[in-house]
């Protein structure tokens, strides 16, 4: 065992017992007591089934993070990069699509591995809390769907990155970190007119007093609507939330219709309000100039990392190419990754902060932002008192009891 599986395998190994640590602080936390700020929004039988959905699912996740990474270790010690790397070249195809089909087969055999805990999630974890709504022919329709537009707009983006490092050098991670910068900026304009309808009915909010109290709130911020419209939740889950999405004239919202049944007028103006806040604050362009610098760093340390014939070799493949070295990539930077990842949910918890601000000072009520989070909390099931170490692992929101201390202090609030 070379330097490079020495280290990749204790930092597998370090982060698995990280997330299994963090796990484990998350349910020490756990309360016999309704917090005393949530008394009368949960009653005790809920607050009780929100520890039994903490527990199931933690354990659920520890169990399938465990058999992904004993299936990743069997499959590298007994030489499995090494055989689909010899096996997809025995093809005698080019270098480009010898690496398509390579990485191909590794995301199809990891899709595959995980259907079955994702149907347990789905039609036995969720459903026993009262969540599911996904019919056997939705589930494996998505599935379908997904696999469909992985191949065609993720092929060929794979496909341009390997020629790019086939063919250009020293200055293909520069040309590889443009192209896809271009991707993510595109998907982004073209996310809300084709994609999203793949998966979710999107109608028009009816004209009533919900809509002329959403774009009486937006004219009186200045924020231009290029859309509201109810989107078909409810077909695959009992769970409500709402989301902008697009730029530009594709810009819309989109509430979900459980959301909409759930919450009074105040409170969809409130949750229209925040999202308006990420916004105004500019949450979502600064956080997108964040992913394409993470992904230029990324590009470039791909490039140094190629150059390295010990990775391959810790990975039992004899002959160096791109597509191995961006699989075995992504395991040597895990660390990084892990490190990354924390930062940016901090950034995002902080986003969260100033929207919900932004919402206390422009609504009417602002009260009624902590009852729609109170509403979307009990609906959830949310865990209200989350280890800090698990949260700085795993969450992009806040928990929810310190927005609610925030919301009731901020200025502007009559609470």
């Amino acid at each position: 065992m070379n330097g490079f599986a020495l280290f990749i395998l204790i930092a597998l190994l370090v982060e698995h017992g990280l997330h299994w640590f963090a796990s484990w602080l998350n349910l020490g936390a756990l309360r016999t007591d309704v917090p005393a700020a949530m008394r009368g929004v949960y009653d005790p039988d809920s607050y009780r089934r929100s520890q039994e959905y903490t527990r199931a699912s933690t354990l659920f996740s520890y169990v399938t993070s465990t058999v992904d990474l004993a299936t990743l270790l069997l499959f590298w010690f007994a030489g499995g990069f090494g055989w689909l790397d010899r096996w997809v070249r025995s093809f005698g195809f080019g270098p480009v699509l010898t690496g398509v089909l390579f990485i191909a087969a590794l995301l199809i055999g990891k899709t595959l591995l995980a259907l079955p805990f994702n149907a347990w999630s789905t039609f036995v974890l969720e459903e026993r809390f009262g969540f599911n709504r996904t019919t056997p022919a939705t589930f494996f329709a998505d599935l379908g769907k997904g696999f469909v537009l992985s191949a065609l707009l993720g092929g060929p983006l794979l496909a341009l990155v390997l020629w790019l490092f086939l063919h250009l050098g020293d200055s293909a991670w520069l040309w590889g970190w443009v192209a896809v910068t271009a991707f993510l900026l595109g998907v982004q304009v073209i996310l809300p007119i084709w994609i999203l309808p793949l998966f979710h009915r999107f109608e028009p909010l009816e004209d009533g007093a919900l809509r002329s109290a959403l774009e009486r709130y937006a004219g009186r911020v200045g924020f231009e609507l290029g859309g509201i419209f109810v989107i078909d939740g409810s077909r695959r889950s009992n769970r409500a939330n709402a989301f902008f999405t697009g730029f530009g004239r594709t810009k819309r919202i989109a509430l979900y219709d459980t959301l909409v049944e759930r919450q009074s007028v105040p409170e969809l103006v409130a949750v229209l309000a925040h999202e308006v806040g990420h916004s105004q604050r500019r949450h979502v362009p600064k956080m997108l100039v964040l992913s394409i610098l993470h992904t230029g760093l990324m590009f470039f340390l791909l490039s140094i990392v190629l150059e390295q014939a010990g990775l391959f070799a810790a990975f039992h493949v004899a002959e160096p190419s791109v597509h191995a070295g961006l699989v075995f990539f992504t395991l040597l930077f895990k660390p990084i990754e892990t490190i990354l990842g924390m930062a940016l949910g901090a950034l995002s918890r902080k986003h969260e902060f100033e929207a919900d601000r932004f919402a206390v000072e422009t609504v009417d009520e602002p009260e009624a932002l902590a009852t729609a989070l109170e509403k979307l909390s009990t609906d959830n099931l949310n865990n209200l008192t989350p280890h800090p170490f698990f949260v700085a692992l795993h969450h992009s929101h806040p928990p929810v009891l310190e927005r609610l201390r925030l919301i009731r202090m901020a200025p502007g609030s009559n609470a």
